[in-house]
């Protein structure tokens, strides 16, 4: 019996509380003694059912970057680990302590979106779309909405409080929910049977080329609804960039050594990747680290230990945000990741999202004009 099989059984007692807690609160949402609300705005939700590590925070980008182009679109986080309360809306700074890493990394890069983070999901909605702005003309004051037409909702899986218009549900390729169990025995938030609040199923982190057996088999075993959609997505990584986001004209082929620095929740992928180029060390921290000085001296020890003179540190942009101020001179570059999906022959990712969103907009147009 291996160390983590003893600690699960240790945990079962806990594990039951645990679930019969989740069991009573999703069945106080399911017969309306806790109340859901649908804002009157379209919303996609993403979220998981493990703990972390799925993928979230590329796959909010991708929904980004393909409807900003077309709509008003704002982000809401909850802004974890960050030290404000309540909401907050990114003022062009990108402060990690005012957002969070991941919504102040997100801000810094689609400034074309607006970045807003609140604990209660519910109320950051009805924030963003009382916004506007006065505009004077002449002795009169003009007051213009600049709502969004689109809120993406980060991690909102487990908040029943907010019904999403869209809502997706990542699980990694490598550790799917069906292989898991709840917590504290396994990585689950929440039992397997919430699969089915999704609208649709997205599996993360697959390789590039997926092989059909396999892709047939984690359908099988997803075991989803006719009324759900399954796609599979599959990360891409970009040539490394300094901490400031510009271009670095760096061959990892001529390097002796590379430090990888992550504080996410699975970065085997990552690692993975680099590693076919060169040697690779890995210095992992957790999940949303908060880097300290003494951190950075680590590090530094860590690097200058390494044989080899031609070497570098990389790390992730979630955790360049929070290395940015602190890093001092140490040669840290970031890899940047985007998301690509797999093409399927019946179902476009992309015109599926945009087109639900077109007809959601357009009723809930319709439904003003007939209140």
């Amino acid at each position: 019996m291996n160390f983590r099989t003893t600690i699960s059984y240790l945990l079962w007692p806990l594990t039951m509380w645990y679930a019969v807690g989740v069991a009573v609160r999703n069945f106080l949402y399911s017969v309306g003694l806790k109340k859901q609300e649908a804002p009157h705005i379209t919303t996609i939700g993403v979220g998981n059912l493990c703990t972390g590590g799925s993928g979230k925070t590329p796959h909010v980008e991708y929904l980004l970057r393909l409807l900003s182009d077309g709509h008003r679109v704002a982000m809401l986080s909850r802004g974890y680990k960050r030290n404000s309360k309540g909401y907050v809306v990114d003022d062009g700074t990108h402060r990690p302590d005012l957002l969070g890493d991941e919504p102040a990394m997100i801000a810094a890069k689609h400034p074309e979106v607006q970045v807003a983070v609140c604990e209660k999901r519910l109320e950051g909605v009805h924030r963003l779309m009382e916004q506007e702005r006065v505009e004077q003309h002449g002795d009169e004051e003009v007051h213009i909405s600049t709502a969004p037409d689109v809120i993406v909702l980060d991690d909102v899986f487990q908040h029943r409080r907010i019904k999403p218009s869209i809502n997706l549900l990542l699980t990694e390729y490598r550790h799917p929910y069906f292989k898991d169990r709840i917590l504290p025995y396994g990585n689950l938030r929440e039992f397997r049977t919430a699969r089915y609040r999704a609208s649709l199923v997205i599996v993360t982190k697959c390789p590039s080329v997926l092989n059909p057996v396999d892709k047939h088999n984690i359908i099988h075993d997803l075991k989803l609804q006719n009324y759900q959609k399954v796609f599979f997505s599959y990360l891409k990584y970009g040539a490394l960039q300094t901490l400031d986001g510009k271009s670095a004209n760096i061959d990892l082929r001529r390097l002796d050594n590379m430090l990888v620095v992550t504080g996410i929740a699975h970065p085997e992928p990552m690692v993975e990747e680099l590693h076919r180029s060169c040697k690779v060390q890995h210095m992992r921290f957790a999940d949303h680290h908060a880097y300290s000085k003494r951190d950075i001296t680590r590090i530094r020890e860590t690097l200058e230990a390494m044989p080899g003179s031609r070497k570098i540190i990389v790390t992730t942009e979630k955790d360049a945000v929070r290395l940015r101020g602190i890093a001092g001179d140490l040669p840290v570059y970031v890899l940047p990741v985007e998301v690509a999906f797999h093409k399927d022959k019946e179902l476009d990712f992309d015109q599926l999202i945009q087109s639900t969103v077109r007809e959601n907009i357009s009723f809930l147009s319709k439904l003003s004009i007939w209140s």
